[in-house]
């Protein structure tokens, strides 16, 4: 399993964080200030750190200049947003910038963009009784292939990888049709109910009011 490192000095971030990572597939381990993110570093392996820059005692550029020789990738987190913290931080050797606040789903898919740079993703999904090889696009349920079509595919891996959050319906066509959601669901609604049926997620697959889909119930 994919373990990551959060270091935020503000601890309903790290909590929120964690429960969204967690809820995909993530081991997570959190942490409030810099000299205990080292710590831990030393004392254990990870295949990411988010990292927050403002930091007490030690703040997180100490924590990369500490970090770089070891080539764990990092994301920096913070409310600097302007344009020269920005090069500071790429230039300082984290492999990507997220500016608070910010979305879920997007620091969901920075992360997994970063692990597969470093080709640390996770290559097979599970849920329930469902399994996915993602290298070979083949869909498992209790030991039985299931035929999707790519669209089917690649909403049921966004569904998976985001375990119990609520995906907008945007989100799900951009990603997936690779296309601007005019506001017209009715192609993307089509594929959910066809994933639905071929999975048997009825209850799992849930429509969220106003917003889009959630995939819940299923571990």
């Amino acid at each position: 399993m994919i373990k990551i490192l959060i270091v935020d000095d503000e601890k309903p971030i790290c909590d929120l964080i964690d429960l969204n990572l967690s809820a995909s597939g993530y081991h997570c381990v959190t942490v409030q200030n810099g000299l205990d993110a080292i710590d831990r570093i030393e004392k254990e392996e990870f295949d990411l750190i988010l990292l927050d820059i403002m930091l007490p005692g030690v703040d997180g550029y100490d924590v990369m200049e500490y970090v770089r020789p070891l080539k764990i990738p990092v994301i920096f987190i913070t409310a600097k947003h302007e344009v020269k913290d920005r090069v500071r931080g790429l230039k300082a050797g984290a492999d990507d910038y997220l500016v608070k606040p910010f979305d879920v789903v997007e620091l969901v898919a920075r992360v997994e963009a970063v692990l597969r740079r470093y080709n640390k993703a996770d290559k097979q999904l599970t849920a329930g009784d469902v399994i996915v090889d993602v290298e070979a696009r083949r869909v498992l349920k209790a030991g039985k292939q299931i035929v999707l079509t790519n669209k089917e595919f690649g909403l049921l891996v966004l569904f998976m990888q985001n375990k119990n959050v609520a995906l907008f319906r945007e989100t799900l066509y951009e990603k997936v049709w690779e296309d601007e959601y005019i506001g017209d669901s009715r192609t993307l609604d089509l594929h959910v109910q066809r994933l639905r049926r071929k999975l048997g997620w009825e209850q799992n697959l849930v429509a969220v009011y106003k917003v889009g889909y959630r995939l819940e119930g299923v571990q």
